[in-house]
């Protein structure tokens, strides 16, 4: 008989990549999305779909109750909001209320995968040094620290057997984040923001998808940061795009201030619609941030993994998909 996995935000960029890999490892997937979810791309998979409601702890603990999951891997998310409340609520209240549900539920759940974010540690502010799961959590964006939350939700319920995930810069099929990025290299234009050194880490979507599988079974209550094992500067991911696409955008430099003012702008304007900007200051901390280098030996050590992509077949790769999808 298949081991059950929920997986949710199932619907999303990660959630799609974390149901393949599921699927790939026989096991039987309950993929947890909302009603107004698009789904399209996930259609002629063999999952099963289920709508719970996170807010609401009893109603998850009957639905732990009925379907009597093995594993849950929690990926739902939001990376953009209007508030730091928002960001809580979401991400830090729903793991909260899942976990809650999960150590109350008459089920016996083997393990609890947070998809968390390197953001819930937070960059160094110097070129020197690596961030590790020593590192003392300094998040500087509300995103940040709602993932933080998230963690400390999840270590204080003490029955829960959990494994925290800490991805870096997620890209692959289907994101819609650093693809930002790929289309103003393919308009012809290379924008950075300000000149100063900077460290970045990144990591494929697959790996991530295969790292969250191996916590099924490895980790018990730790957290792992996880990258491609490598680090890049902040030219990198533009000189692979352009290599693999045979492109020569302009290369640009635009200043840190002229960038927050728009930032600025953007949020208030999208504040008078009640909405998100997906352009914000906060965003901004992240993308100018001076060190984003993260150390994998522990989850190399405790969970065996070892990544497959670094950035330039990542990048590749991805791009092949973007160009045959025609979103490129």
């Amino acid at each position: 008989m298949k081991e059950r996995v929920l997986i949710t935000g199932a619907s999303g960029f990660v959630g799609y990549h974390l149901i393949i890999e599921a699927l790939n490892n026989n096991l039987e997937v309950y993929a947890a999305i909302r009603k107004s979810s698009k789904i399209d791309h996930l259609k002629g998979l063999n999952i099963n779909y289920t709508y719970p409601d996170f807010t609401n702890v009893m109603a998850l603990k009957k639905e732990l109750d009925e379907y009597k999951y093995d594993y849950i891997i929690h990926a739902a998310g939001i990376t953009k909001a209007r508030s730091a409340s928002e960001y809580d609520h979401i991400n830090a209240g729903y793991a909260k209320n899942l976990a809650s549900a999960a150590v109350e539920s008459q089920n016996k759940l083997k393990k609890f995968v947070l998809i968390s974010s390197l953001a819930a540690i937070g960059p160094l502010n110097s070129l020197n040094g690596i961030i590790t799961e020593q590192t003392m959590p300094n998040p500087i964006t509300a995103y940040g620290k709602s993932k933080l939350h998230a963690e400390e939700h999840l270590k204080a319920i003490k029955p829960l057997n959990y494994c925290i995930l800490r991805p870096t810069g997620v890209y692959g099929p289907r994101d819609k984040d650093i693809f930002i990025f790929f289309k103003q290299l393919v308009k012809g234009i290379e924008p950075y923001i300000g000149k100063e050194a900077q460290k970045f880490s990144f990591i494929y979507v697959t790996d991530l998808a295969k790292a969250a599988i191996k916590a099924l079974y490895a980790g018990d209550q730790k957290a792992y940061n996880l990258s491609d094992g490598a680090i890049y500067d902040r030219y990198e991911l533009g000189n692979i795009t352009r290599d693999a696409l045979n492109i020569k955008p302009y290369k640009f430099h635009l200043p840190v201030n002229f960038v927050k003012l728009i930032a600025t702008v953007s949020e208030k304007y999208a504040s008078l619609k009640n909405k998100a900007s997906t352009l914000n200051v906060e965003k901004l901390k992240e993308l100018t941030a001076v060190n984003w280098a993260c150390d994998i030996e522990k989850a190399k050590a405790d969970l065996g993994f070892h990544p497959e992509y670094n950035l330039r077949a990542g990048v590749t790769e991805t791009l092949q998909w973007y160009k045959l999808n025609k979103w490129l």
